[in-house]
């Protein structure tokens, strides 16, 4: 009996250890299980809690926002077996979601420098998706990537949403750093006309998505002082960092949404130049503008076609900077229409080697509308006047703006200046130089998931914003 015994501890340990290996369909690793759906069934009979925000003037600060911003209790995910296959999943979503909203920026705003935050609106959505109902729930579902495999219209084949914000959350965990090289900061904000109640459930919902979050009551008639309020408000929460979040409102708005991202890195090992050096936004137009040089093993690739060069370059522990520049007379209108279908291409093929790297100083802050977007999309209805947004409120909610501001800075710790003597750049001669003076355009990767958080085109390193 013993030997039968040990026989069978050994098989249980070997399927433990094996399990891990075991196929799980990416949709079920986000999908409610059928236990959780018995626990949802039992809430809904609960009844919902609602409160109503205060206003937008008060000074005071509400007893629900202290419990919002209270973080204690809240620490980010741990990266385990189950934690790593959610990120190589939801990475490629992310990113496909995110490429199409800036095909279509990229056509709106030809010419300009632009900046997505590919976390902050997926996140948007599925933020939108955790107050929908019925089929608005159905269609958020389905722009978020997550189509269920059976197809069975019940419990198991919705996704849950706060699981895809958890793992969100944990993708921008991982990037922050302890080091004074690399700050990065969330703020999400609801406005929502005065008298509006919003359901408690819901802005617990929301709590995983940001580092700070507040609910306030706004006077959306007078579009003008609504949005003077609103740019104050953020500006002060921000302690000035963010400045003229909007330029209006829609006065028959009953809901505003507002997230607030910023990424601001100081390399050590990248130093400033002395002089500003050309950069040319065109043909025929050249600014001059601050110039970054580093010098390393950094991984690097042309394409097949020889139109563009990727470099690949780490400017922390936590964070990849990868630039992607036109070549041999292409421009980048062309190299845009032909961005990779997958955020893993970006990284691919791409082969060590020493480079002596030049690049601007950059700082990037740019809004969009994620109606605007939608609507672009030919989606105007998804977040219009006839969704289904009952976990929200009871209020028959109409969604004005849905703003995802996202701002970027790369900047040199300026220790040490490049050598301006030739002979001093002898020892350099075998290192590959490059030297990004022409528009180019930027993401900003995690390095562990290599989930891609930010995507951005510079046309002119002097435009810090719209």
């Amino acid at each position: 009996m013993n030997l039968v015994a040990s026989l069978l501890c050994l098989l249980v340990c070997l399927t433990t250890v094996t399990s891990d290996r075991v196929y799980v369909h990416p949709f079920n690793l986000f999908s409610f299980n059928k236990s959780t759906c018995e626990e949802l069934e039992s809430l809904v009979q609960e009844g919902k809690k609602t409160f109503v925000p205060i206003s937008i003037e008060s000074h005071t600060t509400p007893a629900y926002e202290d419990d919002l911003n209270n973080k204690d209790e809240l620490e980010a995910p741990s990266l385990n077996s189950r934690g790593r296959q959610e990120l190589s999943y939801l990475k490629d979503s992310l990113y496909v979601l995110g490429r199409r909203f800036y095909s279509v920026l990229r056509e709106v705003r030809r010419g300009q420098n632009l900046l997505l935050s590919l976390t902050s609106l997926y996140g948007s959505l599925v933020s939108f998706y955790l107050g929908a109902s019925n089929q608005t729930a159905a269609d958020l579902q389905r722009l978020l990537g997550f189509i269920p495999p059976s197809g069975d219209p019940d419990c198991t084949s919705r996704v849950d949403g706060h699981k895809v914000l958890s793992s969100l959350r944990m993708i921008e965990n991982l990037i922050k750093s302890s080091n004074e090289e690399l700050l990065f900061s969330k703020m999400l904000c609801l406005f929502s006309a005065p008298g509006t109640a919003l359901s408690q459930q819901f802005i617990q919902d929301l709590l995983p998505a940001a580092d700070a979050l507040y609910a306030r009551a706004v006077d959306f008639t007078n579009p003008r002082e609504a949005a003077k309020q609103i740019n104050a408000f953020v500006e002060a929460k921000t302690e000035g960092q963010s400045k003229c979040l909007l330029a209006n409102t829609d006065p028959s708005a009953d809901l505003l949404f507002a997230v607030d991202v910023r990424l601001a890195v100081n390399a050590k090992q990248v130093s400033q130049l002395k002089e500003p050096q050309e950069f040319w936004v065109d043909s025929n137009m050249m600014v001059l503008v601050p110039m970054l040089s580093v010098t390393g093993t950094f991984k690097y690739k042309t394409d097949a076609s020889g139109t563009f060069s990727v470099v690949e370059v780490p400017l922390s522990k936590t964070m990849l900077l990868v630039l992607l520049q036109p070549i041999n007379g292409s421009d980048l209108e062309h190299v845009e229409s032909q961005l990779p279908l997958q955020s893993s291409a970006w990284l691919q093929e791409l082969s060590p080697r020493e480079i002596k790297l030049t690049l601007p100083k950059l700082t990037i802050e740019d809004s969009s509308d994620l109606q605007e977007l939608l609507s672009d999309m030919e989606l105007p209805a998804l977040l219009g006047k006839g969704a289904d947004l009952s976990k929200i409120s009871d209020a028959n909610l109409t969604v004005g703006k849905v703003i995802n501001k996202a701002f970027f800075k790369l900047s040199g710790d300026g220790t040490a200046d490049q050598p301006e003597d030739p002979a001093a750049q002898k020892e350099d001669a075998v290192f590959l130089d490059i030297t990004v003076n022409k528009p180019f355009l930027l993401a900003v990767f995690e390095e562990k998931s290599r989930a891609m958080l930010f995507l951005g085109r510079v046309t002119n390193p002097l435009h810090h914003g719209d």
